[in-house]
């Protein structure tokens, strides 16, 4: 990988996150102070920020950045009394049009069965048998958006159908 293009990774992957929370803690930092629960920043990160891949680098050390640059976030609003909760969420394999792209890029450059097995392998190493659904995800992000996690911060909610507990 060149160095244009992990600048460019990190630049959607770890930019984009540490811009997203610059800019709405500002904002956020006077409502938040109304609600018992307060704030609520959630940001993506992956069980790649957890491990490691070949061919994959620049994608686990952004998504590794995420993870801990969020912790970080959390206790600076915790100490600072922002009633502000930052936390991650860290999807698995899931059935998205990112893993799509992917595959169709592997029939494109190995075959159909290559596709195939790769996806295969997806669902093999996940320890419920199957592949993630956007919904999955999408329940995390309103629990941690919501009242009933009022008392969580810097966590890191894992959404892999078990492949981490490995």
């Amino acid at each position: 990988m060149g160095l244009s293009d992990w600048q460019h990774l990190m630049s959607i992957n770890l930019d984009g996150v540490f811009l997203g929370m610059k800019h709405c803690i500002p904002s956020m930092r006077e409502r938040a102070s109304k609600w018992e629960g307060g704030g609520s920043i959630i940001n993506i990160s992956s069980i790649m920020g957890f491990i490691g891949a070949p061919g994959s680098t620049a994608y686990c050390a952004s998504k590794g950045g995420v993870r801990i640059g969020t912790k970080a976030a959390a206790l600076e609003c915790a100490k600072l009394g922002f009633n502000i909760r930052v936390n991650s969420i860290h999807p698995g394999y899931m059935e998205t049009e990112g893993l799509q792209s992917a595959m169709r890029a592997i029939a494109k450059s190995s075959g159909d069965e290559a596709k195939e097995a790769a996806r295969q392998d997806m669902v093999d190493s996940t320890p419920i048998g199957r592949l993630g659904k956007p919904r999955d995800i999408a329940n995390g992000v309103l629990f941690l958006a919501s009242e009933d996690s009022s008392f969580v911060t810097g966590t890191e909610l894992v959404i892999d159908g078990g492949v981490l507990a490995q």
